[in-house]
């Protein structure tokens, strides 16, 4: 290290919501922070952008709880984000229509259930079991200190105070559901926003599909005004008013090791010709990349053995494929109700179909839309804008030439046009313009493997508190991201960088 080389606190890689977040944690309480991020923006997933007089929310339509019992009321307050951003009640949790079963599902646990056995008139008791359980999961969860998570993995031991958890750990939700109730209907009913979270209920985590589902009940869902960008701005410019460095178009080329520790990281100028290699040494280092990424790309091959062993068995989640849509006139003219509806193929007849038709053809593939007009989002002031979502996979896409890709995406924008058009018709003549956006856009933006946003699947054996927060074989090397503990989504994400901060700032 010569004299121009700076040393920080912390130097974090990535600028996504947990790299962020641990960030402007580390920077509220003091610490000299830089931040490196590769795209010209902050925010990874959490982002906008802007196509003439619109605004196009990237990732976040609806974040779940922000209750008194949500850790996230407690870190916004921590980082008064209250103060600074402004969060919309949005209408009600999901809309689910399948042929003429057309159920609207609030946000309130006892208006849900109401309305669950209004329509399932011989299923009261499995509704009564289903939301004692996945109620009682997260209150365990709440009621166990943060400190002492890694506890977890010895629920068996004293399952009597944990009775939810214990009972549930290693359980998925497709098992669950069979084993409350035999009406499939009402399965599918109970799991609509699967896509949320991951795209098989029999490979589902209970837990964790329990811990953020019963957020949304007790909680409410809720939308950044502006967009996520908002939030994702607003912690930028927290570390930088603490003294930290958020540099932005920088490219993390290596992590530095030296005798079994991270010390530092090399990176580049993106965006100039011939960039030189920087280096900035930090006492810790924190990887909000996704942990493939710094395996393959951050650290040499001897010195991941270590974290390459760990996770071998590891799987990622699917990815997303989203169609972001202009309307110069809102859905609502043409008779849309609700902001978020879940459209279900007649074919899909039992829960164990759900995960084939996460991957079939566009044409029967489970989608989500959300319209935006239906709340103040503060993205237009003109017109409005939407977004169509899918599960989708990453091969399906890399192999194509760039002539078949820009042809497969035109190709499916039609048929997700003219699936919309045949629930909600008239939406096709208020349309103005759309982008589509591929697993292939979010490895380009995000350098999230294989296009994964909400890094592994969140499956029994690799899900919440079994995920990595420091790098086995390498000291003060931290993860924090939806790859880390305990992962996936914007809430994950936003929960990983904070016990990240914290973890380091108790370090001697």
């Amino acid at each position: 290290m010569n004299k121009n080389e700076k040393i920080y606190d912390a130097v974090v890689v990535g600028g996504g919501l947990g790299g962020l977040i641990a960030g402007a944690k580390l920077a509220k309480e003091g610490k000299k922070v830089l931040l490196l991020e590769q795209h010209n923006i902050p925010g990874g997933c959490a982002t906008t952008y802007k196509y003439k007089k619109y605004k196009m929310e990237v990732g976040l339509h609806e974040m779940d709880g922000l209750d008194s019992y949500d850790m996230k009321n407690t870190i916004f307050q921590d980082l008064n984000v209250f103060e600074n951003v402004k969060f919309i009640k949005v209408p009600e949790f999901y809309r689910f229509l399948q042929g003429s079963l057309d159920i609207r599902i609030p946000h309130c646990v006892n208006e849900a259930k109401e309305i669950l056995q209004n329509n399932f008139t011989d299923e009261t008791r499995a509704v009564d079991h289903f939301f004692k359980t996945i109620l009682g999961i997260r209150n365990d969860i709440t009621n166990l200190p943060r400190e002492k998570w890694k506890m977890l993995f010895l629920l068996p031991v004293f399952p009597l105070k944990f009775k939810h958890l214990a009972k549930h750990f290693n359980s998925n939700l497709g098992d669950f559901l069979d084993s409350i109730t035999e009406n499939e209907k009402l399965k599918i009913v109970l799991s609509a926003n699967l896509q949320y979270y991951h795209d098989d209920p029999y490979t589902m985590s209970l837990v964790f599909f329990s811990v953020a589902q019963a957020s949304f009940y007790t909680g409410g869902g809720h939308f950044i005004q502006g967009g996520s960008q908002v939030l994702s701005n607003f912690l930028s410019d927290l570390i930088q008013n603490n003294g930290g460095e958020v540099k932005l178009n920088h490219l993390a080329k290596k992590i530095i090791i030296e005798k079994g520790k991270a010390i530092g990281v090399e990176y580049i100028h993106k965006t100039k010709k011939e960039p030189e290699i920087i280096r900035a040494y930090g006492r810790s280092i924190i990887a909000n990349s996704s942990v493939p990424y710094v395996s393959k790309k951050l650290l040499s091959e001897d010195e991941s053995r270590s974290l390459r062993n760990k996770v071998k068995e590891f799987v990622n989640s699917s990815s997303i494929l989203t169609m972001y849509i202009r309307f110069h006139t809102p859905p609502s003219s043409v008779g849309n109700p609700c902001y978020s509806t879940f459209f279900f193929d007649e074919k899909i007849k039992t829960l164990k179909d759900l995960a084939a038709f996460q991957k079939s053809d566009f044409s029967t593939r489970l989608m989500g839309f959300v319209d935006y007009s239906l709340i103040d989002s503060g993205l237009t002031s003109e017109g409005s804008v939407g977004a169509v979502a899918a599960m989708d996979e990453y091969d399906d896409w890399k192999s194509l030439s760039k002539e078949d890709y820009k042809r497969k995406k035109e190709e499916t924008a039609e048929i997700l046009i003219d699936r919309l058009e045949k629930s909600i018709p008239g939406i096709k003549g208020c349309i103005e313009g759309y982008e589509l956006g591929t697993p292939l856009t979010i490895e380009r933006y995000t350098l999230n493997d294989r296009g994964s946003p909400y890094g592994y699947a969140q499956i029994p054996s690799q899900s919440a508190m079994k995920r990595l927060q420091t790098c086995p074989g390498i000291k003060n090397l931290f993860f924090a991201s939806a790859w880390g503990m305990p992962g996936g989504g914007f809430t994950g994400a936003i929960l990983s960088g904070y016990n990240c901060a914290e973890t380091i700032l108790k370090k001697p």
